[in-house]
């Protein structure tokens, strides 16, 4: 597995500070820069990558190391700066060397470096070449930090608690599916994913690979056992044709803690004034007691929630669309992704926003009537979906079988129970009418579907989507 060293420091890394780390190789290894000035690599004479270092982030959101490296990491306070070295897999003391470069910037900046016993300060020499399989210098085109590139397929493998969509895996994402390549990560079965990448790697071509303990490979998000063919990973099939389920993706017993997902979509009129992501605060208040924490492209999420400076981003992006992510306050996990787009008649906000929460707490259903009110009345909803499952509650992603979302409720905002009729809308084929909410004259429709423990509703909400369409 590829190394990854991070070195968390209360100073910003300079250019003296970068050159220092940069030295632990020795004089013979050449620096290269690498997508725009994002990524500085160390590579071998004859042009082997050794170790990729991204550019420091500055971290403003308190709580994020602990989320993504370790509950017991001991972070400086925030704000910090992370910054973040892969070693390559192809060269055995490349994972030594990123280990000094992190402990030479500690070591001239304070802070700590995780892990922590990679942290050294001396030179790694690197002369005698690669051990193992041979490795040449990188291919014109390769992704930086990327370990296998074929036709087909990006593989990147990685060995740590909480694989993150970090800025430079975004970057990855992006550069393979303009490609049209898969990107196929790869880790051991105690790793988990964070809940943003699980969101970003969702449906083929792209996939989380899981290592077996037991030997052979395995999908970490639906189980199928894994071969490699044809340069990329592959479902293995039976002699039926049928895909094949790993033993253990399947837990003796579901988890007791849960997850409360709400899936908004708002929509706005265009409005030289309009400030962005005032339905996602609205509804992380409700439910929270508190605005979100951090707001940022990528993660670790580094920005201090700012709905000024979110919409500020928007508007530079536009018309393209913008993928944002913001996080909740140390104490109550809570991740939210946000898409701001154009449409025809103005601007649309789909945010999806999770909480979790232990096997002692219980989320507060009673309440959801009364955000979806507020959301109808003061934010322009369109759609609210709220579902509930048995999951972790701490919101990243093992590589074994959860529990399946359950519908708890559907909001249909005001406008569109106008286009699809309100005495239409109020006669949907379920067990009770829906609730009323905001104006008399101009309702939205609030439809309780389950207590989030009866996979039945999943039927109810086929049913309601199937009245609605063909109203």
């Amino acid at each position: 597995m590829t190394k990854d060293v991070i070195a968390l420091t209360p100073e910003m890394p300079d250019a003296m500070a970068l050159l220092a780390g940069l030295h632990a190789g020795g004089p013979e290894l050449s620096v290269h820069s690498l997508a725009e000035g994002a990524v500085v690599q160390l590579r071998t004479p004859d042009g082997r990558p050794l170790v990729s270092v991204e550019a420091p982030v500055l971290v403003q959101t308190p709580g994020e190391a602990q989320r993504l490296l370790d509950s017991q990491v001991e972070a400086p306070d925030v704000p910090f700066w992370w910054t973040e070295v892969r070693a390559s897999t192809a060269v055995a003391e490349a994972a030594d060397l990123a280990g000094s470069f992190c402990g030479r910037l500690t070591l001239l900046l304070g802070g700590t470096t995780w892990p922590p016993e990679a942290a050294t300060v001396g030179v790694v020499h690197t002369a005698e070449g690669p051990t193992g399989e041979e490795a040449g210098p990188e291919p014109e085109g390769a992704l930086p930090a990327v370990d296998i590139l074929t036709d087909s397929t990006a593989v990147v493998l990685a060995d740590r608690p909480v694989v993150a969509l970090t800025a430079w895996l975004s970057e990855v994402l992006r550069a393979t599916a303009d490609a049209g390549r898969a990107l196929h990560i790869v880790t051991p079965s105690r790793s988990r994913l964070s809940l943003s990448l699980r969101t970003a790697l969702t449906g083929p071509p792209n996939r989380w690979v899981v290592q077996a303990p037991q030997g052979g490979y395995y999908d970490g998000l639906s189980g199928a056992v894994l071969h490699w063919r044809d340069g990329t990973f592959t479902p293995a099939l039976d002699d039926d044709g049928e895909t094949v389920a790993a033993k253990g993706f399947t837990p003796p017993a579901p988890p007791s803690e849960q997850q409360l997902t709400l899936s908004v979509r708002t929509h706005h009129t265009p409005d030289s004034d309009l400030v962005l992501g005032r339905s996602l605060e609205t509804a992380w208040h409700h439910l929270t007691g508190a605005a979100p924490a951090g707001w940022g492209t990528a993660e670790p999420v580094n920005l201090p929630w700012s709905r000024r400076q979110l919409t500020a981003l928007a508007r530079d992006r536009a018309p393209a669309p913008s993928h944002l992510l913001a996080v909740g306050h140390p104490g109550r996990p809570a991740i939210a992704s946000l898409r701001v787009s154009r449409t025809k008649s103005g601007v649309a906000e789909e945010a999806s926003l999770t909480l979790g929460y232990t096997a002692d707490e219980s989320p507060p259903l009673d309440t959801l009537e009364t955000l979806a009110g507020a959301l109808a009345s003061e934010h322009g909803l369109s759609t609210l979906l709220i579902t509930l499952r048995r999951s972790r509650h701490d919101l990243t992603v093992p590589a074994h079988l959860e529990g399946p979302p359950i519908p708890v409720s559907f909001t249909l905002g005001a406008a569109d129970v106008q286009a699809v009729g309100l005495d239409h809308a109020r006669r949907p084929p379920l067990p009770q009418p829906p609730t009323s909410l905001g104006l008399t004259a101009a309702p939205a429709l609030h439809y309780r579907l389950s207590d989030g423990t009866s996979p039945d509703a999943w039927t109810d909400l086929e049913a309601l989507s199937r009245h609605l369409r063909n109203a």
